[in-house]
């Protein structure tokens, strides 16, 4: 019997399983939806798409760096415990690796993606490890730079990746450590959008201890605690951790530039239990 695209659509739709196991097991059993529907179960693929309603904010920030390129991914599941596994470790760091190699535009076409190593389409594999891991699991999110790249990964909850203009692998790791400790959001100045000043701008005017200020005495005020702000959010004008009397910029002269970077808080924005 010809198995149709129509007929692996029908049986994803009511076991959420992969669209390889899905074809597979309709082959197995010449089309027979209920017969397949059973294979899947008996397997434990079916189970995937259950959990796939359950809240996920555990899981495990991860990267990967090669001479030519590096790659962080933010892997979620349910729980602290099965982040801690091992099984499921192993899972992240492959993925960051297979981001790495494969350069995808998004999450849904790194889904879509044949892994590498096992020949699967990522998003099969990902529904098999669900099954036996007994727990949701998603690829909420991904980064990746050409060129010299740095890591750090803080206990799994705290990922930084470093791009540069070329490698000094002492003075890279610096950076990512104080990344990580001190939160910027931009490289520089130049990156803020003006919308960010506005809006900071306007806060602060409206500050109860500036309202009895003459209004040219309030803007300087104001320009004053926005730039202080501005300076705090910017990599290059924070003090360095390691040594408070130096700014990064001063850090980094003369030895790299800084292209960009990106920090990972695990579960940042998500629904919690």
């Amino acid at each position: 019997m010809n198995i149709t695209a129509q007929m692996v659509k029908e049986l994803r739709d009511k076991t959420g399983a992969g669209m390889m196991d899905a074809k597979k097991a309709l082959v197995e059993v010449d089309g027979d939806m209920e017969k397949a529907q059973e294979i899947l179960r008996q397997k434990g693929i079916a189970s995937a798409e259950k959990k796939m309603g359950r809240i996920a904010a555990e899981g495990r920030v991860d990267s990967f760096v090669s001479d030519s390129c590096g790659a962080m991914v933010e892997v979620n599941c349910e729980t602290d415990f099965v982040a801690k596994n091992d099984d499921f470790k192993a899972l992240t760091a492959n993925m960051a690796r297979h981001i790495a190699e494969l350069n995808p535009e998004s999450v849904e076409a790194f889904l879509a993606s044949t892994c590498p190593e096992c020949g699967k389409v990522i998003e099969d594999a990902l529904k098999e490890k669900i099954a036996s891991i007994g727990e949701k699991i998603t690829v909420r999110r991904f980064v990746r730079y050409e060129g010299a790249t740095a890591t750090y990964i803080h206990n799994g909850k705290i990922g930084v990746l470093l791009n540069t203009d070329n490698k000094d692998e002492e003075l890279m790791n610096d950076i990512c450590l104080h990344i990580a400790s001190s939160a910027p959001q931009f490289v520089s100045r130049e990156e803020i959008p003006q919308s960010v000043i506005d809006e900071e701008t306007r806060i602060e005017m409206g500050k109860e201890d500036l309202q009895k200020k003459p209004e040219a005495i309030r803007g300087k005020i104001v320009e004053g605690r926005v730039n202080k702000l501005m300076a705090e959010r910017c990599l290059l004008e924070q003090p360095f951790v390691k040594d408070p009397n130096q700014t990064i910029a001063q850090l980094i002269e003369g030895k790299l530039t800084i292209k960009a970077f990106t920090r990972y808080e695990l579960g940042e924005g998500l629904e919690k239990r």
